[in-house]
């Protein structure tokens, strides 16, 4: 994969480029950042560039033998470790055993968001993990001697999903490192990989696509068919990520769910504070069992709140009657119309902290269906100021 491939992203590529011709590259280092901006891609052109044996001052040649066997992932001192999800009765499982799924997906597109590679993988919508026995696989692999290249690359993809055994045996690797090794950990919420790993790693903060850049790579993508007005409203909808930006553009994706089920509780909660309607505070208890079943899983469990955080921000910046505040697909904005006069100073806070804190004991692995209740009960209360 070439620099060239990943959109925008130019200082952060130049930032990699000089590590390489100073001959000062980190052995370990944290690429941070929200979902779908490229992280990934910048990871795989970051190793490439380290290994290529003509690469120029602005991207790796392409066609050397490491160049070639980078296209295909498949290059014998590229390493990859990444979430993946245990099959029912299989007592262990590692990285290896999907890593051929694993490259067509990135192959395809590196922009893909968590819940893509588990639903690539799975039928349904358990949370991955990076499990413990992984580490001996990592230990394996950085002490074989390179084959082809200079370096040993391993790129860890999503390391915030690692078993704890796991991260503190790479913790130790990170302290004493093999020679002529480099971690690239990519990692889409930092704040829950382990301080000590956090500490042993060089940070760099991957910012959010312009939205002129989306908008370019959008009518390039010859997969869809859309106009520039369209191309420009996801976009800016999508505030600077890639994948985001396709999300909105397909009517039947995640988001339009998330929207839904923000919409319903929404709605038999304000039915049941201001009407009394008991049948809608059945239904309520019904909508809560739903979400919190183990088929929706703890991933998307916590991006519906995530999203519900976003659209009561939308809602109250919608009261302030200043429309180039807010952003809202067209059927989200529909809704906020009639909506958002109920998301006031009074419950905005409360409402907000709410809904952060249901997404925190999702992931601490709380009850769900605690969870979820416990929350319609705080949103019929809180729709009542």
């Amino acid at each position: 994969m070439l620099f060239s491939d990943i959109i925008g992203q130019h200082e952060i590529k130049k930032r990699f480029i000089r590590t390489v011709t100073e001959q000062r590259i980190p052995h370990a280092q944290l690429i941070r950042g929200r979902e779908g901006i490229g992280k990934l891609g910048l990871a795989i052109a970051y190793a490439q560039y380290i290994c290529c044996e003509n690469r120029t001052s602005i991207d790796s040649c392409g066609v050397c033998p490491s160049c070639v066997k980078y296209k295909k992932l498949a290059h014998p001192d590229l390493h990859f470790v990444f979430p993946v999800i245990k099959p029912t009765g299989k007592n262990s499982v590692i990285c290896d055993d999907y890593i051929s799924e694993f490259r067509e997906m990135i192959i395809q597109s590196p922009y893909f968001g968590v819940n893509d590679w588990y639903s690539k993988i799975s039928g349904d919508a358990k949370q991955g993990l990076i499990y413990s026995n992984e580490s001996d696989e990592i230990l394996r692999k950085l002490s074989l001697k390179t084959y082809e290249s200079e370096y040993k690359v391993m790129i860890i993809w999503l390391p915030e999903k690692m078993h704890t055994t796991c991260a503190n045996k790479l913790l130790k690797i990170l302290e004493e490192p093999p020679e002529k090794t480099v971690f690239l950990l990519v990692s889409n919420e930092p704040d829950q990989i382990i301080t000590t790993i956090l500490s042993r790693t060089q940070h760099i903060h991957i910012p959010r696509l312009q939205d002129d850049e989306v908008v370019v790579a959008l009518l390039q993508n010859e997969d869809i068919e859309i106009e520039r007005d369209t191309a420009i409203y996801a976009a800016h909808v999508a505030k600077g990520s890639y994948l985001a930006a396709l999300s909105i553009l397909n009517e039947g994706d995640e988001n339009k769910m998330n929207f839904e089920r923000f919409v319903s509780v929404m709605r038999l909660a304000w039915q049941v504070g201001n009407k009394k309607d008991h049948a809608s505070l059945k239904t309520l208890r019904k909508w809560a069992d739903d979400l919190a079943q183990s088929s929706v899983g703890r991933d998307r469990q916590k991006n519906f709140l995530s999203y519900a955080q976003s659209m009561t921000r939308e809602n109250f910046i919608h009261n302030l009657h200043e429309p180039e505040l807010n952003n809202l697909t067209s059927f989200e904005a529909d809704f906020s119309q009639r909506f958002s006069p109920f998301i006031n100073e009074r419950n905005v806070e409360d409402l907000m902290s709410e809904f952060a804190l249901a997404e925190r004991h999702i992931d601490q692995n709380v009850n769900a269906k605690m969870v979820f209740f416990d929350l319609t009960l705080k949103i019929i209360m809180l729709l009542k100021k």
